[in-house]
Formats: structure tokens, C-alpha cells, sequence
């Protein structure tokens, strides 16, 4: 089984296909606690995007351009009823629509109610909130599938979670190859020593499951298990999820968790990923520590295989690599989605 061109990784024409493909997919926007009356500012597929939440508690999500000249609205997390733009006071409603624009009515004609922020897509699950560019996107129950119910029987109620911190990091590769690295385990009893610790990867053990637009692989605890993060708890296996097409989520074992955040191309070989670390309120912070430890290592650990990747694909030596279609099939279901998406053939 042959994998995506190598070319696909660094060419900027390709980058900008998925590009335009990306704006109508689903993608994690962000996490709502109160939602009532607050926004913050988010990017989707390049676009600047501002999720609100009005104060009926209603979920919308608006380009985050001012319709006046162009000025991005908001740059940070803020509560208040009102939107304004910081270049000319423009003021925006909650649900988007123009209330108001200093010398407006010196202007013969000007029309608020065609002037609102133009709207796109969001939805949420508990608290993650999911935005998609194509305002007629199918539902996101749709996306998301049977995964709220996997989440829910691995023992995490994820209205009881809070948020704990968000962990960012840019990486001087293409898009593809941190999705990919997600999706195998393949490399874990080599690269991921202190991981594998503690949960059994072996071929027999570590289980992959894929779904439409999803895909799953359950980690076991070991039978005897060693390292610094005690996995024992009321979550009984790790569970790592990814959502087409650049959502990751981790549940590790132990205490009620997740840490959920999207894969953010920003150039053909330049990537940012963001992870909201979420925990339950009597979680303890001994506990919280260590697992933030465990997995702050392992990502370090990543960070090194896939710049190793970049370097490999785009140094023009191989066309193409080669697929395990057992230990890599994860990655097989990603790049048949990505070929469909953007209209290429399974050939190519």
C-alpha cells in the first residue's frame, strides 16, 4: 500500500487545494465554561473566525472581519454584550447584526440590516464548540457520529470537565505529517519508551478502530506497568480519537480526562497544534501534574519523528513511501478521506 506523494507535503499548490478543501470540513474551535455572553477568536482553513456566545446561550460563530474596511474585530477571549471593532467603533449584536456605526446617519442611504458579520457554521458537543466555513455544512451530530457515545462508556462525562490550560507549539512541517504520526502507534515501542510503560502497544493489544469520519486506537494499561503517571482510575484504557480532518483528542487512563485540539496548517511545511487539557474539578493537581508531564514527554518525542519526516519527503530523493495496511490502516482511512476531498484519484 503506497502512501499520499511526497510532493503532497511540501508543495505549495497542493497546500492550497486542501486549503480551500479544509474551509468546509468540521474543525475544534474551542471550549465554552460559561458561554452565556462571551466570544474569543479562532482561525479555520486560514480564515479569522469569532465564536460567540449570545446571551441566550445560543452557539454562533462569525468571520471575525469588520464589514466596514476590513479590520479584524477581536483578538483575544472577552465577555460583553456587544461586539466592536477597535478601527471605527463599528458595534455588532450577539447574533451578528449591525447595531450601530458612529455618522451613520450623516449617510444618505446606509442600510445597517445589510451589514452584519457574515455567519458561518458552528456547533458544539457539551462544551467543545466546532465551526465549519460552509454555512449549509451537514450537522455535526453527523460528523461526530457514535464518538460522544465512546467517549461517554470509556467512563468521561464531558460536561463535568473543566478546562485546565491550553499547550501550544508550532512545527516546521506539513499538516499531514502530524495527523499521520497521530495515527499510528506503530512507532510507539521505539520512540515512546516511557509511554509504552505504561500502556501495552503491542500488535495484539493495542486495538484501531475506523468510522466514517473518525477514527479510534484503544490503549490498555499494562498488566505491570512502570513510570512517573499512576494510570489507575475511573478510565480503565486510553483512548485516542481523531476527527477528520485535523481534530485529535486524547483520553489518557486514570482520572476523567481529555486534552482535545485541531492540527492548524499555516504553510506547506509550516503547522501549529494547540491542545485544551480538561480534568474534573475534584481531580487532583498531584495527578493533573504528572499526566501533563507524561504527556508533554511524549509530545517532545513527536516533535523530533515528524521534523525527521519533513526533512525525509521533502529532501525529493523518494517519490512515495509505503503503508503497514494492519499497524498503519488509520492513516490509510486519513489519506482516502484526503484524496476524495479534494477530488483525486486513489491512483495518483
Amino acid at each position: 500500500m503506497k502512501t499520499l506523494p511526497y510532493s503532497w507535503y511540501h508543495d505549495p499548490a497542493v497546500f492550497e487545494r486542501e486549503l480551500a478543501m479544509l474551509g468546509s470540513q468540521w474543525h475544534y474551535a474551542g471550549h465554552f465554561d460559561s458561554p452565556s455572553g462571551s466570544y474569543f477568536p479562532t482561525e479555520v482553513s486560514g480564515a479569522p473566525v469569532l465564536v460567540v456566545a449570545g446571551k441566550d446561550s445560543e452557539i454562533r460563530a462569525f468571520y471575525n472581519v469588520c464589514r466596514h474596511r476590513g479590520s479584524i474585530i477581536c483578538e483575544a477571549a472577552i465577555t460583553r454584550d456587544v461586539i466592536q471593532c477597535p478601527y471605527h467603533a463599528w458595534v455588532y449584536e450577539l447574533d451578528g447584526s449591525l447595531r450601530a456605526a458612529p455618522r451613520s446617519d450623516r449617510e444618505a442611504d446606509f442600510d445597517r440590516s445589510e451589514l452584519g458579520l457574515i455567519e458561518v457554521s458552528a456547533s458544539r458537543w457539551g462544551p467543545f464548540i466546532f465551526v465549519n466555513l460552509d454555512p449549509n455544512a451537514s450537522s455535526l451530530e453527523e460528523h461526530l457520529g457514535r464518538l460522544p457515545q465512546l467517549v461517554a462508556a470509556a467512563g468521561v462525562d464531558v460536561s463535568n470537565l473543566r478546562l485546565h490550560k491550553r499547550v501550544q507549539a508550532d512545527f516546521e512541517v506539513n499538516w499531514k505529517i502530524c495527523a499521520e504520526n497521530f495515527l499510528e502507534c506503530y512507532h510507539c515501542p521505539t520512540a515512546h519508551p516511557g509511554f509504552s510503560r505504561v500502556i501495552d502497544v503491542g500488535p495484539d493489544d493495542y486495538r484501531l478502530e475506523v468510522d466514517p469520519w473518525f477514527s479510534t486506537q484503544y490503549g490498555p494499561v499494562r498488566e505491570k506497568w512502570s513510570g512517573p503517571f499512576d494510570p489507575r482510575g475511573e478510565v480503565e484504557r486510553g483512548q485516542f480519537h481523531f476527527v477528520w480532518p485535523t481534530t485529535t483528542i486524547n483520553i489518557m487512563p486514570g482520572r476523567p480526562n481529555i486534552s482535545i485540539g485541531p492540527i492548524i496548517p499555516r504553510g506547506a511545511q509550516r503547522t501549529t497544534r494547540y491542545l485544551d487539557y480538561l480534568f474534573t474539578p475534584d481531580a487532583e493537581e498531584e495527578w493533573i501534574s504528572e499526566a501533563l508531564a507524561f504527556d508533554w514527554q511524549v509530545g517532545l518525542e513527536d516533535a523530533e519523528l515528524v521534523a525527521r519526516v519533513q526533512r525525509g519527503v521533502a529532501s525529493g530523493i523518494l517519490r512515495e513511501g509505503v503503508l503497514m495496511p494492519e499497524s498503519e490502516q488509520l492513516i490509510a482511512h486519513f489519506d482516502s478521506l484526503l484524496r476524495a476531498a479534494v477530488g483525486v484519484a486513489t491512483g495518483e
